[in-house]
C-alpha cells in the first residue's frame, strides 16, 4: 500500500492560529504533508512586499509543525504542476480563497480547497501591528 503525499503552498509570513489550523485538515487528507514556502522574491512579486520573517525563518517554523513533513521553497506560482510531479503528489490543498484557480493540476493530483480560518488574516495582522506598535 503506497502512502498519499498532500501538497500545499503559502507565504505563511507572521505565523499564526490559522496556517495551523489549514496544514492540520491538509495533513489530515494524506500520510504525508509536503509545503512549499514562498520564496521572499516570490513574495514581494505578489504582495509588493517584502515578508516580515526571512525565508529561512518561514522554513524553519513550518518545518517544526507536527503537521509537516517536508518543506522547500516555491520559486514561481507558475511551476505548480512542476512541484506536483517533484514530489509526487497526491492531492493539492489550496485555501478556498484560490477556488478553481488550480483545477488545471486535476488531472495530476486530487485538488482540494479548503475554507480559511475566518477573521485571520496575515495582512490584518501586519496592519494591526504596525498601528497599534508604532
Amino acid at each position: 500500500m503506497s502512502e498519499t503525499t498532500v501538497i500545499t503552498f503559502g507565504t505563511f509570513d507572521v505565523l499564526h492560529v490559522g496556517h495551523v489550523r489549514v496544514l492540520n485538515r491538509a495533513a489530515e487528507l494524506g500520510d504525508r504533508l509536503v509545503v512549499g514556502v514562498s520564496s521572499d522574491a516570490l513574495n514581494h512579486s505578489k504582495k509588493g512586499r517584502m515578508p516580515v520573517f526571512s525565508q529561512d525563518e518561514r522554513i524553519e517554523l513550518v518545518s517544526n509543525l507536527k503537521a509537516v513533513d517536508q518543506v522547500f521553497v516555491e520559486e514561481s506560482l507558475e511551476l505548480k504542476r512542476d512541484y506536483i510531479s517533484q514530489y509526487h503528489a497526491d492531492i493539492l490543498v489550496m485555501g478556498d480563497d484560490w477556488a478553481g484557480k488550480f483545477d488545471f493540476c486535476s488531472d495530476l493530483a486530487k485538488v482540494v480547497y479548503l475554507p480559511r480560518t475566518p477573521s485571520i488574516s496575515t495582512t490584518a495582522l501586519i496592519e494591526h501591528i504596525a498601528t497599534n506598535h508604532s
